[in-house]
Order: C-alpha cells, then sequence, then structure tokens
C-alpha cells in the first residue's frame, strides 16, 4: 500500500509544486495520476521515490517512510525523460539495471530474453543504443522498468514515443500483471488509461481535483476524457 499523507513541495517562498496532497494506492491497484503539464505528476513520483523531499507530510509504502531505502524495494520506474548512456548496448544497460536491483545473472538472462521478445526488440540489444530510434529506446527503458518491478511498476509517460504496435504491447503486458503488482502511471492517453488502470485520480495546480474508481467515476455515456476535462476546468475557473 501507498500511502500520501498531507503531503506539500515548496520550491520557493511562494510557489508550491503540490499542496496538501493526501491519497492512497492499494496493493495491487492500477492507479493513473492525470492532469495537464505543469499539474505536479512528477513531482508525486519523485517524492514517492525520494529524489526530492517534501517539504512537508509522510509517504509510506508498505507501512515504511519511503525515506528509507528498504521501502523502495521491488520499485521498476521509467522517468518522463529516459535516457541510456549512447557508449552501451541495450544488453549492457538492461544487465546493469538487473545488477542494481539485486537480480541474480540467471534469472535476469531469462527475463532480459521475454522482454526483449514481448516488446519487439528481441535482435538489436547487442547494437550501441546510439543506433536506435526513439521508439526502439523507449521499448528498451519500458523493459527495463519491468525487469526490477517486483512488487511496484512506476511508469512516467511511457506511450511517448511509441508507436501504435508499442503501445498495444504495452498494455499487454500491464494487463499481464493484474492482481499481481502495483502500478502507478502518469500519462496523457487517456483512452489507454480508461482500459488499462482500476483507480485515477486527477492533479491540477498542485492538488487532487478528483479521485475515483474507474469503474464507479462515470455517468451514463461519460468517458474519462470527460471526467479529465470537466475537472481540469472546473479547477481552473
Amino acid at each position: 500500500m501507498i500511502i500520501f499523507d498531507s503531503v506539500y513541495k515548496k520550491y520557493s517562498l511562494k510557489t508550491y509544486a503540490v499542496k496538501d496532497i493526501s491519497f492512497i494506492v492499494e496493493d495491487g491497484d492500477f492507479f493513473a495520476l492525470l492532469g495537464p503539464n505543469g499539474a505536479g505528476k512528477t513531482t508525486l513520483l519523485k517524492l514517492l521515490l525520494d529524489f526530492i523531499k517534501p517539504t512537508k507530510g509522510i509517504i509510506k509504502i508498505n507501512g515504511l517512510n519511503s525515506k528509507y531505502y528498504k521501502a523502495r524495494r521491488g520499485i521498476g520506474y521509467l522517468s518522463e525523460d529516459f535516457k541510456i548512456p549512447f557508449n552501451l548496448t541495450g544488453l549492457e544497460f538492461l544487465n546493469r539495471q538487473a545488477e542494481l536491483c539485486n537480480i541474480s545473472r540467471a534469472i535476469a538472462k531469462n527475463k532480459i530474453f521475454e522482454l526483449l521478445e514481448f516488446f519487439g526488440i528481441s535482435g538489436i540489444e547487442k547494437k550501441p543504443v546510439k543506433t536506435y530510434s526513439k521508439g526502439m529506446l523507449k521499448r528498451i527503458g519500458i523493459a527495463s522498468a519491468f525487469l526490477c518491478a517486483t512488487s511496484i511498476l512506476i511508469l512516467d509517460e511511457p506511450t511517448a514515443d511509441l508507436d501504435a504496435l508499442g503501445i498495444i504491447q504495452l498494455r499487454k503486458a500491464l494487463e499481464s500483471l493484474k492482481q499481481k503488482i502495483t502500478v502507478i502511471l502518469n500519462s496523457h492517453f487517456l483512452s489507454e488509461v480508461e482500459k488499462i488502470c482500476t483507480t485515477f485520480a486527477i492533479i491540477n495546480n498542485g492538488k487532487i481535483v478528483f479521485k475515483d474508481k474507474m469503474h464507479s467515476a462515470f455517468d451514463k455515456g461519460e468517458s474519462l476524457e470527460d471526467i479529465f476535462i470537466k475537472y481540469v476546468t472546473k479547477n481552473n475557473a
């Protein structure tokens, strides 16, 4: 379980990136964090991962404060600005990720092979990443997040740079994890979020303005896009 309890992040004397954020992500939930650009989505993910510290409030993962490294074990993460050193091959990068996540070589070898096959990038893994397209780079990044995720998978804008096939492959990969791990997804691709996620929250101007289960949030004929527009524009009024 992930808990945000009255979390604030202040970057200057007058500017809060997020304000009084409180919500819970249950074990096994597929949780979407939605909002316009600059709303505070990536800040929340960085706070959860302890890349930055909250100005006030507490974040817990499975009962432990997220500032402790033990709380963050088993997390796979793909950042919005994901990059790979150009001197590495895709395989070298994935092997390094496995080492950082304390995955044995034997297990890593099999898992990496399966991920490369699944995401349609088998055959390029021994080539330098400087020869990869943006889509290939993103697939390697997604594979690295899946590789390390044993309890929680966090994806920040994973569909950026993916073609239609890559988006379908990602959706199928996520669906295969249901009831196995917890997923937090930050995405502007609302139609995909609606298909995949079970719970969502909308953040705007640093505040959570709406949170609900996907199956109970909509009135008849409404879509996630309708809900998103309603609460974002309402909050901006």
